[in-house]
Formats: C-alpha cells, structure tokens, sequence
C-alpha cells in the first residue's frame, strides 16, 4: 500500500511526431505522486510487526486505506454497475474479431497438429552459424525452437547433449543468478534420452521434442513440489499430475526442465525472494529480473532454455519480460487453462509465456491452447487462429502490408507518456518505425479511471488470494514468510465485503470502457513498464522490501490484461543508454490472439537492428 496523492499537470511531450487522430473526452488522466517511503531490512520487520499486532493493526490499516484512495474509491463513491465477478465480453465484441492471414484451429486437434500448422505458418528457417549469426543486418537474437530442432535432426547435437549443457549452465548460475529452485537432473536426462531415441528413429514428435522449457514454480510438473516461491506451501498442497499445459508440451515431446525461481507467492515486482535469492537480470546482475515470473523471463534472457512458463496475474510475465528483453504473451482469460497452475487468484491470473522471440511464443501458444470444459470460465472461447507469420518479413509488400495498413493502433498519449524518457523515446521510435512502414492508424482515445481500476485489482487479487490460501498460510507460513509478503497479507485480510463488491461493480465499468475503445481501433498500445529494470539493492535480498514508488512504475499498464482478461504481449525495441531493454506493450480485444502474434512479428522485425546481447548469456547450441 501506498500514501499518494493526485494531481493534474501536462502530459511529458511526444519524443516523435506521430499521425493520429482523436477522440473528444471529459475524463482526466490522474498522476499519481508516490509518498511511500523504501522499507527493506530492519524497518520493513518493524512494519510488518506494527500491523501483524492487533492494537496497532486496528489503527494502521484504515489510514492506509484511506490514504490510498480504497475508502475514497470503493466505501464513498456509488456505482450504477452490477458486479462482473469474472471476465466476460459482449458477442458485438467478439464478432468484430476478424482475423486475416490465419489457420482456423478446430476444437479437439492434438496438440502436436496444431504446432506442426503454426511451423508451416512461419517464414522458412533460417540456419545461423556456430556465431549465431545469419546474413541479413540485425541485432543480437536468441535461438529458436526451430534451430533446436534444426541442431537435433542434422545430427549436430542430441536432446542429451542439450540436456548436459542444461544442466551445467544452471549450476553455472545458480546460486549467482537465482534462476532455478529445483532442478531434478535425472528426471531431465531420462526425458531428453527419450526425444535423442525418437530423433535417431526418425520419429520427432514435433518441433518442440527435445527442446528444454523451464516451468515457473506455479504451475504443477511431476516431480516437483509446487511451493510458489515459498518454504512452506509444498506441505499443504500434493502434486498429484502435471498442470494441462505441462502435460500438452510434454505430448509434443520438450523437455521440462525445473522450476525456476519466482517472486514470493506471486506478491511483487521484482523478483526477490528472501529464500530462493533474488533472480537477477542477465542484461545487469545488479538489477532485478521482475516479478513474480522473473526466473523464468530471465532464465530465457541468459539463453539457458527458449522458453518458459509463468503466470500472470499483475502483470507477471509481461514485466518480467519487458525487463529482461524477451517477449512476454498471455492469451484472454479462458483461451487456455489455468488447471494445475497454483490457485492464488482465479479470476485475474493467467497462464502466460516467455520466449526469445514471437516465433517460439506462437509456437508454445499452439501447444498449449485451449480450455477445458470444466473450466471455470463465463465467456467460452471461440475457435482460435494461428497467424500466419511469414510474411512479416515482408515490410511493403504482400499481405502482411495490408493487414497492418488496415489495423488502428489505440493510444492514450497522457497515459503513454508517463514513464521515463528513455521508455518514453524507445516507445515512439518504434511506433514511428511502424507508420513509416505501413501507414498504421493512431487513433487517440482515453482510458477513464485508470487508477481507480488499478485499486480494483488490488482488492481483488488480494481477496482472492487470502480466500484461496489465507488459511494454510496462517497456520503454516505466517513465521516462515518474507516480510513483503506479511505486510501483503495484512492489508489483504482488511479488505471487506462492500469494497471487494465495489471493486467488481468498477470491472463492469472498465470493460465497457475497453470494449468502447475495440469498437474504434484493434489494439491499445501502451510502453510495458514506465521504467527500466531497477537496482537490486544488498538489504533486500534477506526479507525483500516495499518500494512502491518502483512497483507503480512498473505496473502502471499492466492492469487491464489481468482485471479484464484481454490478451496482451511485451515485445522488446531496444535499450536505455545503460543498456537495459525495453518493452512495448499490445493489448487486444477478447481471443484476438493471432493478430497480437502478427503485429507483434513485425515490430520485432522492425526494431531488431536495436537489439543487444545480455551481459550473462549461455549458449547451448555452439
């Protein structure tokens, strides 16, 4: 929780002159001026006993709801809305959703036809050499899926081979890094054993058979525990069978390779978890990672696997991701299922992706897609679309040109121009990069009550948390927790009934709004976070620590893809002058997946000659 205040005053200056047109609104964009102070160490432990202690507690917890907006909010403002308790879209919505350049995936296709059709989708591979390097101009890129493949049936490496070299890197970084908390070698070794069989035999299963992918201790994956980053919850819940995606990757032949490391039970943003280490940022090892998935954004970064699984809950793939300079994409809620991922918040957490490139994040999308019909979902999906990508390189010609011609790009400038001038600078280059190519359309609009739907969420991540694990957590992890976590709880456990339903009262509001705006462009376009990776600081490495001046930037457009269930995705442009990267974010309407994925494969096009190679990078193809 935060003491803030706002205020209005002008919008920082675009960095680039960009063609758009506007839309006339009353609203007001609310800056919000963080007056919390650091806590790690020392009086983060004073903190976290003042409101673990119940005389103190009673007097805290309201002032800092107050202080926060929430009384203002939720408790005094009136809402003529119903509660919209999970994520549902309006039909006109959804029939605006019409997709070009894509095969339709029927319900029931296996998982290793629909990655065989997303491969033939993709432009023909292009083998690098031993330098990963290939003909054309571009900037440092990681491999992909396909030259894993690609290694394993020239004969040139084996699934094992890959496997060792896995291994090794890990205990290489760990506990440097953090990346990993368990690594099960034999497991590992006996999996990739099995794809080098398949691979002699002539029989892959897929593209993906061998390929390592690293799972974020959330989601369930014999045989290991999943503890969520903590000490204690792996005693209160038994992994009996992998989560549907683990099983669905693992039909497809890859190699699950560990859990990696991730912020305390999904309740921060950056990746510090007082047991397990901090996960660090492979661009600079004195910066965080992001939370909560940064093990598994910064495990793909270091090129110590192509991909890897998170949850995303505020944000907690797309931070990571744009942080650590890889692509983050997390479909609408409901598209695939949240079975065997960890119940910290059922309505607002979503199983997402981290790769090296948007090729690799279409690719795991096809393998893992798709819900299930005891799913506890509202709005059932429709058919999904696999993109055809290859064509994205094709920058004027072709039907790629035409799709992005007709696309309009949603922009609140007000919004996007809150974050740091380098983000800001990063951002508008590459926009500017998109018009030059294409004439894209930028249509400006506005977003009403941004922050009070921020506030929202935070009501009811929180509720839904304690609700789900409140009480195991009281009896088994009270003493045993970092102290961020404690404060957290805290403030979850005084959350009431009239703000928890004043919260969802505020999602019915917000999902008119974004639907409104869908009605006039495709996608909202937004930086990822307002900063870059932040310092990691020695004093909070043993408790972590509140900052939240740093979370606000960090999450400030990361909300409405979780509150609202939209498919959203990080794609990096380039780097701050300290060489640090940076993210755009695109939002999309409800189960517009595939042209996500499209415009996502032409920006990285685009913006791939300002790419860089991370200070820690592990090459397990050379």
């Amino acid at each position: 929780m935060v003491a803030s205040k706002s205020q209005e005053r002008a919008g920082a200056a675009p960095a680039m002159e960009l063609m758009s047109t506007s839309e006339d609104s009353k609203a007001e964009y609310m800056y919000v001026t963080v007056r919390a102070p650091r806590l790690a160490a020392f009086p983060l432990k004073c903190f976290t006993w003042l409101l673990e202690t119940g005389v103190t507690s009673s007097l805290l917890l309201p002032k800092l709801k107050k202080d926060n907006l929430i009384t203002k909010t939720f408790l005094e403002s009136r809402y003529e809305e119903p509660p919209m308790y999970i994520p549902q879209y309006a039909h006109e919505i959804v029939e605006l959703v019409q997709e070009h350049m894509v095969n339709r995936v029927e319900p029931g296709v296996m998982p290793t036809v629909r990655v065989k059709s997303a491969v033939e989708g993709l432009a023909p591979h292009m083998v690098r050499d031993a330098n990963n390097k290939v003909e054309e101009k571009q900037g440092f890129r990681h491999w992909t899926i396909r030259d894993y493949a690609q290694a394993y049936t020239s004969g040139r490496l084996t699934p094992t081979q890959v496997a060792e070299r896995f291994l090794s890197a890990v205990e290489d970084s760990n506990p440097g890094m953090n990346l990993f908390i368990a690594v099960d070698s034999r497991d590992m070794l006996a999996q990739a054993a099995a794809a080098t069989e398949r691979y002699k035999q002539g029989k892959p299963l897929s593209v993906l058979d061998g390929v390592p992918i690293a799972v974020k201790d959330e989601i369930d994956c014999l045989p290991y525990a999943t503890t969520g980053g903590t000490t204690w919850l792996g005693k209160a819940r038994q992994v009996k069978e992998d989560a549907e995606a683990v099983k669905r990757l693992r039909s497809c032949g890859a190699v699950l390779a560990g859990k990696t490391n991730m912020h305390e039970l999904g309740m921060g943003t950056t990746g510090i978890n007082p047991h397990y280490g901090a996960s660090r940022n492979p661009y600079e090892k004195t910066r965080v990672s992001g939370g909560s998935s940064g093990g598994s954004a910064a495990a793909v970064a270091a090129g110590i696997c192509p991909a890897a699984l998170g949850v995303d809950g505020g944000g907690s793939v797309r931070m990571p991701a744009g942080l650590c300079g890889i692509v983050g994409f997390k479909a609408t809620f409901g598209r695939t299922s949240n079975a065997g991922v960890l119940p910290l918040n059922w309505t607002v957490g979503m199983l997402g992706t981290l790769t090296g490139s948007v090729e690799d994040a279409l690719i795991m999308y096809a393998a893992m897609h798709g819900a299930l019909p005891d799913d506890d979902i509202v709005s059932f999906p429709p058919p999904a679309n696999l993109p055809l990508l290859k064509d994205s390189d094709q920058e004027s010609t072709g039907g790629i040109a035409k799709l992005m011609g007709d696309l309009k790009f949603a922009k609140y400038s007000k919004w996007f121009d809150d974050s740091d001038e380098p983000v800001r600078n990063a951002c508008y280059r590459a926009l500017q990069l998109v018009q030059k190519s294409f004439n894209t359309k930028i249509v400006e609009v506005t977003v009403p009550e941004l922050e009070e739907m921020r506030l929202a969420h935070f009501v009811t991540i929180g509720s839904e948390v304690t609700t789900s694990i409140g009480g195991d957590y009281r009896k088994l992890g009270v003493d045993s927790s970092g102290a961020d976590v404690r404060v957290g709880f805290s403030i979850y456990d005084s959350f009431n009934n009239r703000e928890f339903i004043a919260a969802q009262r505020m999602r019915f509001r917000q999902m008119h709004y974004h639907l409104e705006i869908f009605k006039k462009a495709d996608i909202i376009i937004t930086p990822t976070t307002g900063a870059t990776a932040p310092p990691l600081r020695s004093n909070a490495e043993n408790c972590g620590e509140l900052d939240y001046g740093i979370g606000a930037k960090l999450m400030r457009f990361q909300i409405a893809g979780n509150f609202l269930g939209l498919p959203a995705l990080s794609v990096p442009i380039g780097h701050d002058e300290a060489g640090l990267p940076i993210g755009l974010q695109l939002i999309g309407r409800p189960w517009s997946e595939a042209t996500l994925l499209q415009v996502a494969a032409v920006i990285e096009k685009l913006c791939s000659p300002f790419r860089r190679q991370p200070e820690v990078l592990y090459d397990l193809l050379l």
